[in-house]
């Protein structure tokens, strides 16, 4: 098989950054919380070798095929307990849809998509990849300086050391023009364990059967909130998202705004009411205003 192992946020089912593994690396203690500390994935998207066939002279797709046929439990999505999985794909000659696919993809936390050959000539070429795969990746890259503020609107139950109390926080800006809160990220990191054990009784006044009718999410959460807690978050960048609401279809067709790699700094925003967070106007001047460099 081939594949990658990714390091993975459990609580927003969200990639990671890759030089999380290197905290896992060389290690000769504490290897057992390393390893729940920093969990990752195995995504498989390959197979050379199977039940004594050489698959390197297979088509892309029958290769494919192979990993199912291997693999029956597992597919496209990945859970705490597998923590194994098939890379996502899809075959389209439609550029709108791929477009989609590969917004998806950078949502996720992906640095980008693999375009692969699926015809007679897709063989396996180990170290001459050739035009049967090419990196499509974005062609910058841009860094955020700013924090935002941003309201919380829901919550996720935590998974692995994270049980019993929330894993993540479902956050958002605000609309001043439709007077509502549009989702932009979910929020998992930053937070000490204590910081944890105390969210539950935070956000315990806040607490609603359901949606809140001022929020605009396609998400949805395990826990709904109220608007009402603003909170300090920075960001690796902002990017385009097809999942979160904030400016949706301003920009661009089907995809809003994402916040990409939020990190709780801390600070609740005590002094400031909901109405006064980041606004999608604000998020999109920020977009903008990102610097970019080729890279």
């Amino acid at each position: 098989m081939e594949g990658e192992c990714v390091p993975v946020d459990l609580n927003t089912g969200e990639m990671l950054p890759f030089q999380v593994v290197s905290r896992r690396r060389g290690r000769k203690y504490g290897i057992e919380e390393a390893v729940e500390e920093f969990p990752v994935v195995v995504f498989l998207f390959d197979c050379l070798y199977a039940n004594s066939r050489d698959m390197t002279s297979k088509p892309l797709l029958e290769r494919r095929e192979a990993i199912k046929e291997l693999f029956p439990q597992i597919n496209e999505d990945w859970d705490e307990e597998r923590r194994i999985a098939l890379s996502r794909q899809i075959v389209t000659s439609d550029r709108r849809e791929a477009e989609r696919f590969f917004t998806r993809a950078l949502s996720e936390g992906c640095e980008g998509i693999m375009a692969k050959n699926i015809t007679e000539k897709s063989v396996y070429n180990a170290g001459g990849r050739g035009w049967l795969w090419i990196k499509y990746k974005k062609e910058y890259k841009s860094e955020l300086t700013d924090s935002l503020d941003l309201v919380a609107v829901g919550a996720f139950w935590g998974k692995g050391r994270r049980g019993g109390t929330y894993g993540a926080l479902l956050m958002a800006c605000y609309n001043p023009k439709e007077d509502r809160f549009e989702t932009v990220c979910k929020l998992g990191t930053g937070f000490s364990d204590e910081e944890l054990e105390r969210l539950p009784n935070i956000f315990e006044p806040y607490r609603l059967q359901r949606r809140h009718p001022r929020v605009q999410s396609k998400i949805e959460p395990d826990i709904h909130f109220t608007p009402a807690v603003v909170m300090e978050v920075i960001g690796a960048e902002i990017t385009f998202s097809p999942v979160h609401s904030a400016a949706f279809g301003v920009l661009k067709e089907e995809a809003g705004l994402a916040l990409r790699f939020p990190r709780f700094t801390g600070r609740y925003r005590d002094d400031k009411r909901p109405e006064d967070a980041t606004t999608v106007e604000e998020l999109i001047e920020m977009y903008r205003s990102q610097q970019k460099r080729v890279v």
